[in-house]
């Protein structure tokens, strides 16, 4: 990670080291500062890299308006830079800004979104869309189906598809997702748009969008390309709303380059050449770039990761062979369990964060997957919130100090924390308000260690890395009930995630289906994509000479997929007969990267204790003063055991008995059990 120490309680500057990749350089290559944003559920995350110096700050998201809380940290953070707010001056002194969201995520994990219509033609059947997924379906689309014969004339067609149309819009339907079925599945969209474009002209007040599968993706796979499209269709219009207003913000103010949206897989691209789909869960990818730089540089074999935020912990895992870290992905991705047309790391967010509300159902401790998110927030947060959650029953064990949470800028209420905490859990179950902050505890770290077996089998060479503003709180008890003897928090632990988008170039990814499998088929089709290729980058403000570029070709045989890389201009020998072809060429114009420093070898050094705080933990019958160690203050090397307090501007971790931590010159910390 980057070294350095805090210059201030809320914003802190470090020392990382920068790298641009041998290539042509160009005007929007320009030298400058690289801005990464991560905005998630509670907690928006800036982090500012010139160099070798990084700057973090955060800020509360506004979830009515997300470009408030986009632009406010900006504003921060230029302040964390000069002393004073001036964010022209520092978006006039960036190359890049690269965003990520978790909003998308969130909407799917709590089921709060669009109300999607699907209109089917051929012989394609809603159930089969619901089969196996049947409360994501209900959620998103429920009874809002219609079918049409994709064999009617036009006059029958357009009669039957404009009845279909009014009802779903009648039922609730705010967006339809019309998806035919079978090899004329384009050309029957293509009419039926064609068609219905006469009934119902965008141009008109109130106009109900119609989105047809064909325009997301070509995919032979119906059931798999239609819910590729409802997807898409469910997290567009919040995604658009939000980013063009962000552009035209940035503009206003100055900015020298367009805004790069950060997918998930792992590449950034302007908001225009981005589809909502390849946003779902970018900040958590984010967060598995920066593992995956962090698990080469220290030799993990194998870096399990726990990113909690304040709505949800997402958790992956990194392998790594010969130094190099690899995120495991699949080419076909999974969204909330249903498998897409995309390619998506493989990171599963369950419903457990900072701001997760915890209550009592029957007579046990429920968790999630509801948030009070940033508005109105944890109950000690003092915005109007009377929900308990995780943030709450800490602040009552004394865990969190007032004085220090948030850097010290966000005030939390002791009296609010023990209120909501006291009625919304130990009243129901007949516990003093000590004993459920708890049992809320309890019950927090069991879904999350839950979580993580339930994503790996968890081997001797396994590490956890935690990170994310809730990711060190008590990561030891985690790791623990998971079978984890190994916890490496990074020093940018609070801010992994948007410091993990810069991992990322600016890059495109175009297939196309080969129709004939000889050598002029082959030509024609590879000189389609690279004119594609060209304009598609040509529109990001690059010359294909600019990109690195990447040939393959999927092989599909039933129901199995894999790709072979392809060294010429030429169709490789020894191809099935019968196996579907798809050319891939992967575009990429590279731009400046952040590499790590730092280990664990050098000798160790007693850590230097700030204080002392007061926490009841589990298994103690009362609270008792621990040691109170800031990371900040702290000389590479320093150790020391547990029982005791980690706290650094933006994250409180215990460590419990029986665990030591060190800290090395990088500022990320290993925590060891035994």
């Amino acid at each position: 990670m980057a070294a350095g120490r805090s210059t201030s309680k809320s914003a802190r500057a470090t020392t990382a080291t920068a790298r641009t990749r041998p290539s042509p350089t160009s005007a929007g290559d320009s030298e400058g500062m690289l801005i990464n944003i991560d905005n998630g559920g509670t907690l928006t995350d800036i982090c500012v890299v010139e160099g070798r110096k990084v700057w973090r700050t955060k800020t509360l998201t506004t979830p009515y308006d997300l470009s408030k809380c986009f632009l406010d940290g900006l504003a921060k953070a230029s302040k964390a830079i000069w002393g004073e707010e001036d964010l022209v001056r520092l978006l006039r002194g960036t190359a890049h800004i690269r965003y990520s969201t978790t909003q998308g995520t969130n909407a799917l994990v709590e089921r709060k979104g669009q109300r999607i219509g699907v209109i089917l033609g051929g012989a394609i059947k809603a159930e089969q869309l619901r089969r196996g997924h049947e409360d994501l379906f209900d959620a998103l689309v429920g009874e809002r189906t219609a079918v049409l014969d994709s064999k009617a004339d036009d006059a029958t067609m357009e009669m039957a598809a404009v009845r279909a149309v009014n009802a779903l819009s009648s039922a609730g339907a705010n967006r339809v997702v019309i998806a035919f079925a079978g090899a004329g599945r384009s050309a029957n969209e293509i009419r039926l748009k064609k068609l219905l474009l006469r009934k119902f002209p965008p141009h008109l007040l109130g106009a109900i969008p119609l989105l047809y599968s064909h325009e997301v993706v070509e995919d032979d796979d119906d059931v798999r390309r239609a819910w590729t499209a409802v997807f898409n269709a469910f997290l567009h219009p919040a995604m658009e709303r939000f980013l063009y207003r962000a552009e035209h913000k940035l503009r206003e103010n100055r900015a020298l380059n367009p805004l790069l949206i950060f997918r998930n897989d792992g590449h950034s691209a302007r908001v225009a050449k981005t589809i909502a789909i390849k946003t779902y869960s970018s900040g958590p990818r984010g967060g598995m770039e920066g593992s995956r730089a962090l698990a080469g540089h220290y030799g993990f074999p194998r870096l399990l990761t726990m990113d909690v935020g304040g709505t949800t912990t997402d958790i992956g895992l990194v392998e790594t062979r010969d130094g190099r870290g690899t995120v495991r992905s699949h080419r076909r991705g999974r969204v909330e369990g249903v498998e897409v047309s995309f390619p998506l790391s493989d990171v599963v967010s369950v419903g457990v964060g900072g701001s997760s509300i915890i209550r009592v159902k029957g007579d046990a401790i429920a968790v999630g997957p509801e948030s009070v998110g940033s508005a109105p927030g944890p109950a000690c947060f003092g915005l109007g919130g009377t929900e308990s959650t995780i943030t709450d029953a800490f602040l009552v064990t004394g865990l969190l100090d007032p004085a220090t949470f948030f850097g010290g800028e966000l005030r939390i209420d002791p009296e609010r924390a023990r209120k909501a905490v006291g009625e919304r859990v130990g009243e129901p179950l007949g516990l003093s308000v000590e004993d459920a902050a708890l049992a809320m505890e309890k019950a927090w770290v069991a879904k999350v260690a839950d979580s993580l077996r339930q994503f790996t089998s968890i081997t001797p060479d396994t590490v956890l890395a935690a990170f994310g503003g809730g990711g060190p709180f008590v990561v030891c008890r985690v790791a623990e009930a998971a079978g984890i003897s190994r916890v490496v928090i990074p020093g940018l632990a609070a801010v992994f995630s948007a410091f993990g988008l810069g991992f990322s170039d600016i890059a495109h990814t175009y297939e196309a289906p080969l129709t004939s499998a000889d050598a002029e088929g082959f030509k024609a089709a590879l000189a389609g994509l690279t004119e594609k290729a060209r304009r598609g980058m040509f529109g990001e403000g690059f010359d294909m000479a600019q990109c690195q570029v990447r040939k393959s070709l999927q092989i599909i045989e039933s129901d199995k997929e894999r790709a072979v890389d392809l060294k010429s201009d030429r169709l490789p020998a020894g191809l099935p007969a019968k196996a579907r072809l798809v050319l891939t060429l992967d575009v990429a114009k590279p731009i400046a990267q952040p590499t790590l420093s730092g280990d664990f070898k050098g000798p160790r050094s007693v850590a230097r204790v700030a204080g002392k705080r007061r926490v009841l933990a589990p298994g103690a019958e009362v609270a008792r003063d621990l040691p109170l160690y800031r990371v900040e203050d702290q000389k590479p090397g320093a150790s020391a055991a547990g029982p005791a307090v980690l706290e650094e501007a933006f994250f409180t971790c215990r460590v419990d008995a029986g665990w030591t931590f060190t800290i090395n010159q990088a500022g990320d910390i290993l925590l060891q059990k035994g």
